[in-house]
């Protein structure tokens, strides 16, 4: 077991978790709410620590990053937990139990990062599970990323304490944040968070330089209203900028919440149109296959630059230093074009 960080000891064997905003008040044998971090006889234990639930080399694509060494593959790598309880969560089985209960492979930061190098994988991500409660083990994986000179992505719902996450921060290259609905009632009563720390959370990554993009899972009936689309658009303008990519995914019933059927095409090809007509430069739409929403335009001039299919690029109209090529616009996309290879094959 390994020690956690970012907790008090208190009288009785009590100790308080000051990782998240839940702040955990936990007697001995007790877990924290993430179900990651437990009291060991006054102790709290990062029970997750190198316990590892699924490994796998993603498309970057996948995250989802559109704007960020695109075509590129990401070790992808996660745990067990989440301090959040979205009924509706794709991976609840390592999500919504203790690491005691999901098969799991016990691993040193090293292996991660060798095997990361072995794939030439030239990022690891975090993702899958919430991995900011897997706290230790991430900080410890990513300083020794850094060192190989790798890169570090967390897929993440943002819920974190301000202290830690400034001092995660100069590890963390790219970020994918879930936001999961923009009314605070919506997460207090139904996900048992809090919005304004997530929306506090991603502007300070954004102001620290971290690439950031964001998730909004439309659900239909839940956070679907014109309105409320319309105000996460107006703070996303606000306060990541016009360029930053707001990712529109299509909602599938799962879980514990069935109720709802697929979002319809045309509910997030609405949600699209009024996100882009409020300023928004890249608006794309997720868990739809084909569709146009999946590609990047030129905001100036309205060509063509990225095909994607789900998670591939089969075309590219950007030059090196990723401008357009019909009208020289400079594109906001970091890093490098790392599809070359795949896509001269397709095509």
């Amino acid at each position: 077991m390994h020690e956690a960080c970012y907790y008090e000891k208190g009288e009785n064997k009590i100790v308080k978790c000051n990782l998240c905003p839940w702040n955990c008040v936990l007697h001995p044998g007790q877990y924290g709410v993430c179900q990651a971090r437990k009291n060991v006889d006054g102790v709290l234990y990062a029970m997750t620590y190198g316990k590892i639930t699924a490994m796998w080399n993603d498309p970057i694509e996948k995250k989802p990053l559109f704007h960020w060494n695109p075509g590129s593959f990401t070790l992808s790598i996660s745990s067990a937990g989440c301090n959040f309880k979205c009924p509706w969560c794709q991976n609840w089985e390592i999500s919504q139990f203790p690491i005691e209960k999901i098969p799991h492979e016990d691993v040193e930061p090293k292996y991660v990062v060798e095997l990361a190098k072995r794939y030439n994988s030239p990022s690891i991500s975090y993702t899958y599970n919430e991995p900011l409660i897997w706290y230790e083990f991430l900080i410890d994986t990513m300083k020794l990323a850094k060192k190989e000179g790798l890169q570090n992505v967390i897929v993440s719902n943002g819920y974190i304490n301000e202290d830690p996450l400034n001092d995660l921060l100069k590890y963390i290259d790219a970020a994918n944040i879930d936001i999961k609905a923009f009314k605070e009632e919506t997460y207090r009563k139904i996900i048992k968070g809090r919005l304004n720390v997530v929306l506090r959370n991603v502007e300070i990554m954004h102001k620290a330089g971290v690439h950031v993009e964001t998730t909004y899972l439309v659900i239909p009936g839940l956070n679907d209203s014109i309105e409320e689309v319309k105000n996460m658009a107006k703070w996303h303008i606000e306060t990541l900028g016009p360029d930053t990519p707001l990712h529109l995914s299509r909602f599938y019933p799962q879980y514990k919440y069935t109720q709802s059927p697929p979002t319809p095409i045309k509910i997030l090809e609405k949600l699209r149109k009024i996100a882009l007509n409020e300023g928004l430069n890249y608006v794309y739409l997720g868990n739809a296959p084909g569709h146009e929403g999946e590609n990047t335009y030129c905001p100036k001039c309205g060509h063509l630059l990225i095909k994607r299919w789900g998670f591939s690029i089969i075309q590219w109209n950007l030059t090196e230093d990723m401008r357009c090529k019909y009208c020289g616009e400079k594109i906001p996309i970091k890093g490098n074009f790392y599809g070359k290879t795949n896509l001269s094959k397709l095509l």
